[in-house]
């Protein structure tokens, strides 16, 4: 049997074992030996050894527990809660206004967290039982809370991108330089479907009633009060990544720092949220970053047994355009984030199609986004959609067939969104260029 296709039978291993439930990181490293000592010997130990080393001397990644600290506090501080209300109010007028609150804040929360559970979660315990109250559909509700809460995987500072920059070997900065206008696309998108919606069925999304409403002054101070310090904080933290003042890891540094002051000038830190919030760090970047040595070796392997060379090779004999193959690429993603998250499609997948992308001539920068954006779409696809049990989860009177069928409108947005950055990948590579000069 040749190393190539000692290689294909190791993936669809891999798969294999996931899907029945075999904890990632120790099947990727017990198949990589496995397979490496079958393929090439000993030197699979050696392997192992100066992977996991390189991955534990890579500084970006030290950003990674920061901004997952920075997420968790900002989250205890509470301040999306009358960020929303005032938005209510500001927007009381206005047909779904609801709609657009919830999508507002998911645009500041994303930038704050970067934690798709997280957001999805807030964003349902603040807004669904006011739009309950206030007579609003179910399904555009639903589908407006999940859409809104997937941002956080592509909107800076996103966890996601920081751990794609070494994987694409693209400076992370340029990444979260290119996610800022897709992601305000995306946001703008599901704005505009839900306001169209309203206008043409203003049952949808009927105006706040008059004795509900309050003083503009008051409204004023409430929205300044919600929107000022997270915005301050993360554009400290980005915009200083972004114009290079900081390394992603510095930055990362002072968003928790910021955080960290944010909780406790809004009296909502405690010794013991403290302390989960540490512990809720540790168990989220201790699983990331294992994740990542454990791929970065399980890719190696993969790489020395020839495999990726020779499947670009195939794909290239076909002779198809490369924009048939990069939307087989678009498909394959999309399908695998149905069962996966994506840390292993980061992680496994995408290393495994890179000589293939290189091949090509596309640009990683861009082709990263459309990673991103993907895997946000995955996020709302059935029957897997994790945001789907979220919801469920704090709002358990909205019927899940209903959440489904509210998410699966916004998914068809996702779409016309990741079509739109394909076709014009300026969309993607303008504000990079713009800061950048590339």
């Amino acid at each position: 049997m040749t190393p190539e296709i000692l290689g294909i039978i190791l993936i669809g291993c891999m798969l294999f074992a996931i899907l029945i439930g075999f904890p990632i990181s120790f099947t990727l490293i017990f198949l990589g030996l496995v397979f490496g000592y079958i393929g090439f010997g000993k030197l699979v130990f050696y392997l192992m050894a100066y992977q996991f080393f390189g991955v534990m001397m890579e500084q970006t990644l030290a950003a990674v527990p920061l901004f997952v600290f920075m997420g968790i506090l900002m989250e205890q501080a509470g301040l999306m809660e009358s960020l929303f209300e005032a938005v209510q109010q500001m927007l009381a007028r206005v047909r779904g206004a609801l709609y657009l609150a919830v999508l507002f804040v998911s645009a500041i929360f994303a930038a704050a967290t970067g934690i798709v559970g997280a957001s999805v979660t807030i964003l349902g315990i603040m807004s669904a039982r006011t739009m309950n109250r206030s007579n609003y559909d179910v399904r555009l509700a639903a589908g407006t809370i999940t859409a809104g809460g997937t941002l956080g995987i592509l909107i800076p500072p996103s966890i996601m991108l920081v751990v794609m920059g070494p994987v694409l070997e693209v400076p992370v900065t340029d990444l979260f330089a290119a996610a800022i206008v897709p992601g305000l696309l995306l946001a703008t998108l599901y704005a505009g479907y839900a306001m169209v919606r309203c206008q043409l069925n203003p049952a949808l999304g009927p105006v706040l009633p008059p004795e509900e409403r309050v003083g503009s002054g008051a409204v004023f101070a409430q929205f300044c009060k919600g929107l000022v310090p997270p915005a301050a904080l993360v554009a400290f933290a980005l915009g200083s990544i972004l114009f290079g003042f900081a390394t992603p890891t510095e930055g990362a540094g002072m968003g928790a720092f910021g955080a960290l002051l944010l909780a406790l000038a809004y009296r909502r830190l405690t010794w013991r949220s403290f302390q989960e919030a540490l512990v809720k760090t540790l168990e989220i970047s201790a699983l990331i970053l294992l994740l990542v040595a454990a791929s970065n070796f399980f890719g190696a392997v993969f790489s020395r047994l020839g495999t990726p060379g020779m499947l670009t090779q195939y794909l290239l004999g076909l002779e198809l355009s490369p924009l048939i193959i990069l939307f087989m690429i678009m498909a394959l993603i999309f399908l695998l984030g149905w069962p996966l998250e994506w840390v292993p499609i980061v992680l496994i997948i995408v290393p495994i199609l890179l000589p293939l992308i290189e091949e090509l001539q596309f640009n990683l920068t861009w082709f990263g986004i459309l990673v991103a954006v993907n895997l946000q779409t995955a996020w709302l696809s059935p029957p897997v959609a994790l945001s789907a049990y979220f919801l469920k989860g704090v709002v358990p009177e909205w019927d899940l067939k209903d959440i489904y069928v509210g998410m699966m409108q916004f998914m068809v947005i996702q779409v016309i969104g990741l079509l739109l950055i394909i076709f014009f990948p300026q969309i993607a590579l303008w504000l990079p260029g713009v800061i950048y000069g590339k």
